[in-house]
């Protein structure tokens, strides 16, 4: 039986150092996701590629991401979490070295599809949390330190991106995740101790496979449609319901086989309680309300001269994306303190409630006005990015069965970008239908009360989720 590491055990010093490689490996895996962004004009002219293939680099990446999140948090209960994330850190660094050193944009696929492997990597530092800190109030603060770094590198990983871009070449963008992999993974290797709660239980890897298929195929299903946004294909219709199809047969499929297997990935009465689904729906509903709101269709508002603010895209990144990820990573640890005292559950429904205000602000005031948009943007870093994100993150981890801990933080990846891929795909969907009433304009605000309308079935959702009773405390 391999020792759990418990907080008593460790001691503040032991946590300091677990802390240090779990926020390596999360600030490692975050620069990794968001750095490019800002330099994917330069990656297509060096590559010599047009940007929808540039873009879909980035779409493999996530796609990758969500897959490996399934099952490598479940993975790590059997063959020892920090094994598994010290390979996760590894292939990153290997996906690293291949897209910088990538010929041409076949090779970039490969290397981004590796990094992919590193998908689950918030979700597993949490779990590691989880079996290092027993006091409710202190793993609340951590956690909301570590899952903060998930919004965003305090607004500044957009800005490293964009000047080692401009300045080296995108390129160098890859030389530095690879150092950065390679010190997390000596960090973890050093500094993390080994858990593995469900050692001996055989990995149901046909269960993985279906249930890997089932996500894959409605991702693809997303992205292929979201390519009718911009005009109608029949072809492109036929191949998104058809992979519709194939994910619905292939959830039935893994359905069955978690009915039958001796010991499955997840039992299937674990799905049917609230405490699974519930947390799974309202993550999908806040993302799908709210992250194409704030990754897209502001900053397209705010840098368009008409019917927009026309601002420039550095100063826009400076008012309105810095500013949203800063507060993100000053609000997260505060709410995740308050988290065991006031009830996760309250947390998070404070979050959504300062969410639904922080988007009504956006769309009725901020369309017309550039501080009333800096102000709601604002409103929305503390109350979604340092709180409603906080909270998904850290019910994923306290209400996943005792005997399965890998198992919803797994899933609860997945549903964050299920519902970034629904976002991309409805949020514009809106915008082009809404285009032909001839006032722009009042185009932006139907899309942001869509939005508005989606966080308020989140939150409606939320008020299933049970309380995680045992990691909360007497106020």
């Amino acid at each position: 039986m391999t020792t759990t590491l418990t907080e008593t055990k460790t001691g503040r010093g032991n946590i300091a150092a677990l802390m240090t490689a779990l926020l390596a490996a999360c600030v490692a895996f975050q620069l990794n996701a968001s750095m490019l962004s800002p330099a994917l004009v330069t990656m297509g002219e060096e590559l010599k590629a047009d940007q929808a293939v540039i873009g879909l680099s980035q779409t493999w990446f996530f796609t990758a991401a969500a897959l490996f999140s399934l099952f490598l948090p479940r993975l790590s209960d059997i063959v020892g979490r920090k094994k598994v994330l010290v390979g996760m850190m590894v292939l990153m660094a290997v996906g690293s070295v291949i897209a910088a050193l990538a010929p041409d944009i076949t090779w970039l696929f490969v290397g981004r599809i590796i990094q992919g492997v590193s998908g689950p990597t918030v979700p597993l530092c949490l779990i590691m949390l989880r079996s290092a800190v027993s006091n409710p109030r202190k793993y609340g603060t951590l956690m909301g330190l570590i899952t903060a770094v998930n919004g965003g590198v305090a607004g500044v990983d957009s800005f490293v991106g964009g000047y080692f871009a401009e300045h080296f070449g995108f390129r160098s963008i890859f030389w530095l995740m690879v150092v950065l992999a390679v010190a997390a993974t000596a960090l973890i290797m050093f500094l993390a101790a080994e858990s593995k709660p469900a050692a001996g239980t055989r990995m149901d890897w046909l269960g993985v496979s279906f249930i890997v298929v089932a996500v894959g195929a409605l991702l693809t299903a997303l992205n292929q449609g979201s390519k009718l946004v911009g005009g109608f294909n029949s072809g492109t219709l036929i191949l998104s319901l058809a992979l519709v199809a194939v994910s619905a047969v292939a959830f039935f499929a893994f359905w069955r086989t978690e009915q039958r297997a001796a010991q499955p990935m997840v039992e299937t009465v674990h799905l049917r309680q609230r405490a699974t689904w519930a947390p799974l729906l309202t993550t999908t509903l806040t993302m799908t309300g709210i992250f194409a709101v704030i990754n897209g269709i502001v900053p397209a508002y705010v840098q368009a001269a008409d019917p927009g603010f026309g601002v420039g895209p550095t100063e826009m990144s400076l008012i309105i994306l810095t500013p949203y990820a800063l507060l993100g990573w000053v609000v997260g640890p505060l709410s995740g303190k308050l988290a065991p005292v006031l009830g996760y559950t309250k947390v998070l429904r404070i979050g959504l409630l300062g969410s639904i205000a922080a988007l009504a602000v956006i769309g009725f005031l901020g369309l017309h006005s550039l501080p009333m948009m800096i102000a709601g943007t604002v409103l929305l870093g503390i109350m979604y990015a340092g709180t409603v994100n906080i909270m998904l993150n850290g019910l994923g981890v306290v209400l996943s069965p005792a005997g399965n801990p890998g198992f919803l933080p797994g899933m609860n990846a997945g549903a964050f970008n299920l519902g970034a891929g629904l976002s991309f795909l409805i949020l514009p969907a809106v915008l082009v239908a809404t285009a032909s009433l001839g006032d722009a304009t009042a185009s932006y605000l139907t899309v942001v009360v869509v939005g508005l309308a989606l966080t308020v079935a989140a939150f409606a959702a939320s008020l299933l989720i049970p309380k995680p009773v045992e990691a909360e405390v007497a106020a």
